[in-house]
């Protein structure tokens, strides 16, 4: 794939990307989607700059050239995706969500691992190979998921309700 068709791919990357979000969205709790997708974006960027200065991973083709790291992936990409595996985990239990969690890092990593072998849009260096990919993207999944369950617990437990017809009056 040339320069040209891989930055074409990314602008469709970054289309559709935008579309799913806007769907997932629509989903309440959208402040629980919101959490998720900067969470993720934050974890993301943060271990792909890890990777990128430590010399594991290079992006030779990217949409943004101020940055190393693969912005589109890091910040919206992934993030959208997480966000989807939180909604279709939102009441599962731990074997649930470990489940479904490799049946989005599994095919994370096969597309990852197609990009590099078949495009400049990722190199890996150092050792760097799918395994490594794999372990990152799982456990960024799990940890995210991780923190929603926490967040949400202690929604839950600040969600006091008062039913005033129970409340008595005293004279």
């Amino acid at each position: 794939m040339g320069k040209k068709n891989e930055l074409v791919f990314l602008r469709i990357l970054f289309v559709v990307s935008i579309g799913v979000l806007i769907q997932l969205m629509k989903k309440p709790p959208i402040k629980d989607w919101l959490i998720a997708f900067l969470l993720k974006s934050y974890i993301a960027s943060l271990l792909d700059n890890i990777f990128v200065k430590k010399g594991f991973i290079k992006y030779p083709v990217r949409t943004f050239k101020l940055f190393d790291i693969s912005v589109l992936f890091s910040y919206l990409i992934f993030p959208v995706t997480c966000v989807f595996f939180n909604q279709v985990t939102r009441n599962s239990s731990l074997l649930g969500i470990v489940t479904k969690c490799l049946l989005f890092s599994i095919p994370s990593t096969i597309v990852e691992f197609f990009i590099e072998k078949h495009t400049k849009l990722v190199q890996y260096k150092k050792g760097w190979n799918s395994f490594y990919s794999f372990v990152s993207i799982t456990f960024t999944f799990l940890f995210v998921r991780f923190c929603m369950m926490v967040i949400q617990k202690s929604q839950k437990s600040q969600n006091v309700v008062i039913d005033p017809h129970l409340i008595t009056r005293t004279e």
